[in-house]
């Protein structure tokens, strides 16, 4: 389960380095912030899906609630969306610290 959780993360995380590379060379041919969106990026790969995703959104019993979220977290940068659940699964997938502890005639 850990190394699942590991090789998702580190796909999420290159993914969102890649999109802020492009997102920060955009920036600086435009001499302003540019980024790209997740709904951008998501009508890019697959438009289809994302119309299924929000029906799918719109039958439920929070529909008003569901859709709100769900927008603000398209509008939001397509590397963050990805980047931060990429740093947490990494960091849930690591293997446990332990503490050692050394005797003082050992230093």
């Amino acid at each position: 389960m850990r190394l699942f959780l590991r090789v998702a993360g580190t796909w999420l995380i290159a993914l969102a380095l890649i999109l802020l590379v492009v997102d920060g060379t955009r920036s600086l041919a435009a001499s302003g912030l540019v980024y790209t969106s997740l709904v951008a990026l998501w009508t890019q790969v697959h438009a289809p899906s994302l119309g299924a995703v929000e029906a799918f959104f719109d039958s439920r019993f929070f529909a008003e609630l569901l859709d709100t979220a769900f927008k603000a977290l398209l509008e939001s940068p397509a590397f963050a969306v990805l980047g931060i659940p990429g740093i947490v699964l990494a960091l849930t997938g690591r293997r446990p610290r332990r503490e050692r502890f050394l005797r003082q005639d050992r230093i």
